[in-house]
């Protein structure tokens, strides 16, 4: 496996390192050692996987409040997504910034979303399939997100959602959070 830093600090593109034959591929999606190795201390202890049926999905921007921060790997197996992080880390030089990746099944590109960062995605093609592996089991009641459009954080999106839940149209901004929190 490849891995890119990116400009949110803790945040990493992976690219998998595919091994083809006539048969078509086989890929390591994910390797402890390897992530060791890069500086990434990330074991998944849950998989999880959301299909979206329409393009121009959007989903999010979520994260889990500090007591149960999650840290993700996302893939996407079928279809194409404009995955979107949010540093929400207090004390990170990024805090409030983002960064955004084209992910697709095709390039086997995954994305690391340490603790303290929010995420969403819409989706760029129906049918589209987005594996998560996390490093904890989720908790009910600490589920957090802000507005996908908010205008303090300025995301921008390649597209207007289609669909969209309510609860991820009325997450509120991202300057009505406390962030003291936040580790």
């Amino acid at each position: 496996m490849k891995f890119q830093t990116t400009e949110i600090p803790g945040v990493f593109l992976v690219e998998a390192e595919p091994h083809a034959d006539e048969r078509g591929f086989f890929s390591r999606l994910y390797c402890p050692e390897e992530f060791s190795a890069a500086g990434i201390d990330f074991s998944p202890v849950q998989t999880s996987l959301s299909r979206s049926v329409h393009r121009h999905t959007l989903r999010g921007m979520h994260y889990q409040d500090a007591l149960q921060d999650e840290a993700k790997l996302v893939h996407v197996t079928r279809g194409a997504i404009y995955e979107v992080i949010v540093d929400v880390r207090r004390e990170s030089p990024m805090f409030g910034r983002w960064a955004a990746f084209d992910l697709d099944a095709r390039s086997l590109r995954a994305v690391y979303v340490p603790e303290g960062c929010a995420h969403g995605f819409l989706t760029l093609e129906p049918e589209t399939d987005v594996l998560y592996q996390i490093n904890r089991m989720y908790v009910p009641g600490f589920a957090r997100g802000y507005r996908w459009n908010d205008p303090a954080l300025d995301i921008r999106w390649p597209a207007e959602p289609a669909i969209i839940s309510d609860v991820d149209r009325f997450w509120p901004d991202f300057s009505a959070h406390d962030h003291s929190g936040r580790s």
